[in-house]
C-alpha cells in the first residue's frame, strides 16, 4: 500500500462556517433570535466560524439604522462573530457583474412582464409560475432580467426536512435576478455572497426552504460549489402566521437578554433549565453549546412563540 504524502497527511479538513444575514427591515424579533441561535451554536460546535451579514439591497423596504439596532441587539445577546460585519450593498458591482455575464451567455433575459400580465398564471410553492412569455425576447423599455430554468429536477438533502426536490420550470418558472427597479434580486445576491464568503452550511427558517431549489439552480448555472442546509422550524403567533413585522412582532429587549436568550434555547428543543436565566449570558452560551443537538428539531416545521413568552 503506498505510503500517505506528506501533504495528504496534513491537509487540514475544509472550515465550517455559517452565518446570520438579517435585512434592516426593523429590530429582531424572538423569530429572528432562533435563526440566530441555531447558527451560531452550529457553527460554534463544528469548530467553525460564524459570520453577519446586513443584506441591505432592498431601499424600499429598509428602516433607518434598523442595522445598528439588529447589531446591538446581537451584542447584548452574546453573539461573536468570527470576522467584521459585512454589508450586502457592498457587493453590488460583483452582482452587476454576474447579471450582465448571464445575460451575455443566453442564460438569462429581459422581461416586461407586469404583475397585471400575469394574473392568470399558474401560481406555484413561491407564487406564480412564470409562463415563459419573453423567453423569446422583448422590447420594452423597462424590464427585468429572469434567469433560465429546465425541467431537469433540483434534489438535495436538508438536515432536518430532509429529500427535497423540485422542477423549476414547471414549478416556479424562470425567476427574476434582477428588478424592473434596477434592484439586484435576493434570490441571486445571496448565491453569490454565501460563496463568495466561504459559507459551508446555511442555517435559516423553513420558509425559505422553497426557495432554495432556485439558489441550487443559480450555484449550477455558475459553477459553485453547493453548501449544505438546515431549514429550522419557524416562530408563528397565536394565528399560526410566521413572526414578522408584517405580522406584529415586537423587537427583543436588550434591557435583561437572558431570559429572551433561554427561551429562545427551549424552543430550540435544547431543554435548557430555568435557572439558567439567573446566570451570565456567557454562561447560558457555554451550557448551550455543551449540549446543542441540531437533530432535535428534525422535521419540526413551526414553534408556537405564544409557548415562550412571545406574540
Amino acid at each position: 500500500m503506498p505510503a500517505e504524502s506528506d501533504e495528504a497527511s496534513t491537509a487540514k479538513p475544509p472550515i465550517y462556517r455559517g452565518r446570520f444575514a438579517p435585512s434592516p427591515t426593523g429590530p429582531l424579533h424572538f423569530g429572528s433570535l432562533l435563526t440566530a441561535v441555531a447558527g451560531y451554536a452550529q457553527a460554534k460546535v463544528n469548530g467553525g466560524e460564524w459570520l453577519i451579514r446586513i443584506e441591505d439591497i432592498d431601499p424600499p423596504r429598509e428602516q433607518p439604522e434598523a442595522d445598528k439596532v439588529i447589531l446591538n441587539a446581537l451584542e447584548a445577546y452574546g453573539f461573536e462573530p468570527d470576522g467584521p460585519v459585512t454589508y450586502q450593498s457592498a457587493f453590488a458591482e460583483r452582482h452587476e457583474h454576474v447579471v450582465k455575464d448571464l445575460i451575455n451567455a443566453g442564460k438569462a433575459y429581459p422581461c416586461s412582464c407586469s404583475r397585471r400580465d400575469l394574473a392568470d398564471a399558474s401560481r406555484g410553492p413561491l407564487g406564480t409560475i412564470y409562463p415563459g412569455t419573453c423567453r423569446a425576447g422583448c422590447d420594452a423599455d423597462e424590464f427585468a432580467i429572469r434567469l433560465r430554468t429546465t425541467e431537469a429536477p433540483i434534489h438535495f438533502i436538508d438536515a432536518l426536512q430532509g429529500f427535497q426536490s423540485q422542477r423549476l420550470q414547471t414549478e416556479s418558472g424562470d425567476f427574476v435576478i434582477k428588478r424592473r427597479d434596477g434592484l439586484i434580486a435576493y434570490h441571486l445576491a445571496v448565491v453569490i455572497d454565501d460563496h463568495d464568503q466561504g459559507v459551508s452550511e446555511i442555517v435559516r427558517g423553513i420558509d425559505l426552504l422553497d426557495s432554495t431549489p432556485l439558489h441550487i439552480w443559480v450555484q449550477q448555472v455558475l459553477g459553485l460549489n453547493q453548501p449544505s442546509y438546515a431549514h429550522i422550524p419557524v416562530a408563528v403567533n397565536l394565528e399560526g402566521h410566521k413572526l414578522s413585522k408584517l405580522t406584529g412582532a415586537t423587537g427583543l429587549s436588550t434591557d435583561d437578554p437572558r431570559p429572551s436568550l433561554v427561551a429562545a434555547v427551549a424552543a430550540l428543543r435544547q431543554d435548557p433549565p430555568s435557572s439558567l436565566q439567573s446566570e451570565s449570558i456567557a454562561t447560558i452560551w457555554d451550557w448551550t453549546l455543551e449540549h446543542w443537538q441540531l437533530n432535535r428539531l428534525t422535521e419540526l416545521r413551526k414553534i408556537p412563540s405564544s409557548h415562550y413568552g412571545f406574540g
